[in-house]
């Protein structure tokens, strides 16, 4: 069993889960916000290394000029826009759902025996899941369905593993 700060993480997890279930479109609505202010930060963090790095390296410094500029802008199209940020996640899931999918192939002809090719099959099986998953991320009540399902997960896993055991047994 977990410690109590995982527990109460845990609850507030499952409680956060069904919330975001009960109201989707708020929701997504909400999450798309913070994560427009997440881009916009680290635009303007951009902006500041660019006019840090001025003297040192001007090719630096106009590299972090036109990412930082263009996160701001990417930042304020997905302030409080739900498809925005929909085609984002769904983006990033077929992204990844697609890397998984190659990666697990290669691991099925490089790595020999069966803990190599048991890899390689669950990364094809992960990478299909993930193109599933973002061909029905593109709607925002079934993108606000997986969060609230992943949040749930999540939760309840908070009670039974603690994170800090996971830390030990790595090192």
């Amino acid at each position: 069993m977990a410690e109590g700060n995982n527990v109460l993480l845990g609850i507030l997890a499952i409680i956060l889960g069904i919330l975001v279930m009960v109201f989707p479109l708020f929701s997504v609505f909400t999450a798309s916000v913070l994560a427009g202010f997440a881009v916009i930060f680290l635009g303007i963090w951009l902006l500041v290394q660019s006019f840090g790095m001025w003297s040192a390296n001007k090719g630096v410094s106009v590299a972090y000029l036109i990412l930082g500029l263009i996160a701001i802008i990417g930042g304020i199209g997905l302030f409080g826009s739900i498809a925005a940020f929909s085609f984002l996640v769904s983006f990033w899931l077929y992204f990844a759902g697609f890397f998984l999918i190659m990666s697990g192939v290669m691991s099925l002809f490089v790595k020999e025996g069966t803990k190599g090719k048991g890899i390689g099959g669950a990364g094809i099986i992960l990478g299909i899941l993930y193109i599933i998953l973002a061909s029905y991320a593109w709607n925002p009540y079934y993108l606000a369905l997986l969060i609230g399902i992943w949040l749930i997960i999540d939760g309840i896993t908070l009670f039974f593993v603690n994170p800090s055991d996971l830390m030990k047994a790595e090192q």
